[in-house]
């Protein structure tokens, strides 16, 4: 959570925040994180909204092996399926599905591409830069009002 102290201190690569470990607070997120019509993603805390800088995508994918295949799983703990599959220059995989674009979790790549080979789906190339326009996501909506991207 990077709040204006945070923010202060510089760019999310400067200074990251603090990690929230507070399960509720976690599950009150991620049943309020959304989208705008402008694609900038948020999450709805009574009438304020708390906006989200985002590293790569909306959605973090996990990747877990069930009985009878593989299951995909976001960040805020809805299930989801593979519609088309991305690779980026720096070889990040990418996952379109009904919610949208997300970027498979770094430990769960080995299953994200076994996943993918047993479901027979192909891995298109994309280059990252061109992923928000075509998906609607803003990276950034604090850059985006101050007129920087």
């Amino acid at each position: 959570m990077r709040d204006a102290k945070a923010q202060a201190k510089g760019h999310f690569g400067a200074y990251k925040g603090d990690r929230l470990m507070h399960q509720k607070l976690i599950a009150f997120i991620s049943r309020n994180y959304q989208a705008d019509d402008l694609g900038q993603w948020y999450f709805q805390n009574g009438p304020q909204r708390v906006y989200v800088e985002l590293e790569c995508t909306p959605w973090i994918w996990r990747v877990h092996q069930a009985e009878d295949g593989y299951e995909l799983w976001s960040h805020t703990g809805l299930q989801a399926s593979v519609q088309a599959a991305f690779e980026d220059e720096q070889g990040h995989l990418y996952i379109l599905s009904g919610l949208g674009l997300g970027r498979v979790h770094s430990l769960d790549m080995w299953a994200g591409v076994n996943m993918l080979e047993h479901q027979g789906q192909e891995v298109q190339a994309l280059a990252f830069k061109e992923m928000a326009v075509r998906f609607n996501f803003v990276l950034s909506p604090m850059r985006r009002q101050m007129g920087k991207v």
